[in-house]
């Protein structure tokens, strides 16, 4: 068995959020600015299957495909599959806007994906295409179905609330809840993009709890961002990600990797590391890099101290 690899603060790293493009089919508020054009600078399917097994190799046992929109790698089943290969991993999820997910579900299923999380921004069809930039939420509940349907679960719906934008909605998206076996997670926006850097269209996760009574807190898993409530009756349950309001970062323990190579070991940090040079050379190399960078990440974010992000979301990974 593979050691636990731990960062320089003792905190043990075994999930890895892999972004395999920036480019996305909707232009959501929060994620990319207006004049925000991706170019196609992505990894091929090999590297991301090296990258995967290093981290597997430092003792990586959860992976999640990110983007941008994943569904624009035609290869994305590829992708999927070679990480498949890797025994270490016993989690294998994704995030996806859901736009063209219906049509690919059974191959990424049979490609060895594990579960499903849908952005999910407004259940108003107009609301919702002018969140995301001309989005038709009948693809993302289309999506969801036949995600269902194929046991890719537990599915998760995400939505990042922005005041003015779509907190009236609120409990129409816990509804979602009553009947479906999914986990409806509010989001708090981050300082990051068009809205992100307006104060007041941020909502502290506290004050939709304190307003609904009827929400009972359940159990919680250990180092996961949601703190999670269920009500009496619902199939489903209900999460808030409060990495705002609330720093759950003593416990934080993940890192990301771009689609272009960079180690990112913190959405609320500038610091950056390459894994270009180390993919140009042997395993051994790379694993080295990897843990580097690893090991040197920072103790918390800067959301609280004027924190701006050089990069907007897609250019992260989700």
């Amino acid at each position: 068995m593979v050691a636990a690899l731990k960062d320089k603060l003792g905190r043990t790293i075994e999930y890895l959020r892999l972004s395999v493009t920036d480019r996305c089919n909707l232009r959501c508020v929060y994620c990319r600015s207006e004049d925000d054009c991706p170019k196609a600078r992505e990894l091929p399917p090999p590297a991301f299957e090296r990258i995967a097994r290093a981290f597997a190799h430092l003792g990586g046992k959860k992976i999640r495909v990110t983007g941008g929109e994943p569904l624009m790698r035609r290869d994305l089943e590829e992708i999927i599959e070679r990480i498949a290969r890797i025994p270490s991993y016993r989690d294998i999820s994704m995030t996806t806007n859901g736009h063209g997910a219906a049509r690919r579900i059974a191959g990424l299923k049979n490609a060895g994906l594990m579960r499903l999380n849908f952005s999910l921004d407004s259940l108003k069809p107009e609301k919702y295409a002018a969140i995301t930039g001309g989005g038709n939420i009948n693809e993302v509940f289309e999506g969801i179905d036949r995600a269902l349907e194929a046991g890719l679960t537990p599915i998760k719906t995400n939505t990042v609330l922005v005041r003015g934008e779509n907190d009236l909605e609120i409990d129409d998206f816990i509804e979602l809840a009553r009947l479906r076996p999914i986990e409806v997670r509010f989001i708090e926006l981050m300082p990051i993009g068009k809205f992100g850097e307006d104060a007041s269209k941020h909502i502290p996760s506290d004050e939709l709890v304190a307003a609904r009574k009827h929400l009972k807190m359940l159990p919680q898993e250990a180092a996961q961002p949601a703190v999670t409530y269920g009500i009496d009756g619902y199939a489903g349950k209900i999460g808030f990600i409060r990495a705002v309001s609330h720093r759950f970062c003593d416990t934080c323990n993940r890192i990301r990797v771009t689609s272009d190579g960079i180690v990112k070991t913190c959405l609320g940090d500038n610091s950056e590391t390459s894994l270009l040079p180390a993919l140009r050379q042997d395993d051994s190399t790379l694993i080295r890099v990897l843990e580097e960078a690893i090991y040197q990440k920072h103790s918390g974010h800067h959301f609280d101290d004027g924190y701006q992000s050089r990069r907007n979301m897609n250019r992260i990974g989700g």
